[in-house]
């Protein structure tokens, strides 16, 4: 579950989240009372957040994360031996397994 937060929902959060801390920092970097003339409040302005943006870019970054994890993890190594998938001998379903490799 851990694994799936961090592979899937943290890339595809992560520029909502870095939006809001900006948000949060320029609002309170702003000197009070100063702002926009005819600035919207705070709840109307989350209306008009890039949700567009935010989303394809956090789309991206799942698709980034999925591809580099695809390229770079190991499937193990097998040992030179052959995979034999699963089948059904006789009504029995033969699990999948690993002949060894022939002797020469």
């Amino acid at each position: 579950m851990i694994r799936l937060l961090a592979e899937f929902l943290l890339p595809l959060l992560a520029p909502t989240i870095a939006y809001a801390i900006w948000r949060a920092l320029a609002r309170r970097a702003a000197p009070p009372g100063e702002g926009e003339p005819g600035a919207a409040p705070a709840a109307a302005s989350w209306r008009e957040a890039p949700w567009i943006w935010l989303g394809g870019i956090g789309i991206l970054l799942v698709v980034a994360v999925a591809a580099t994890l695809g390229l770079t993890r190991s499937l193990g190594d097998i040992g030179g031996g052959t995979y034999v998938a699963p089948r059904s001998v006789d009504g029995r379903i033969v699990p999948g397994h690993l002949d060894p490799p022939a002797k020469r």
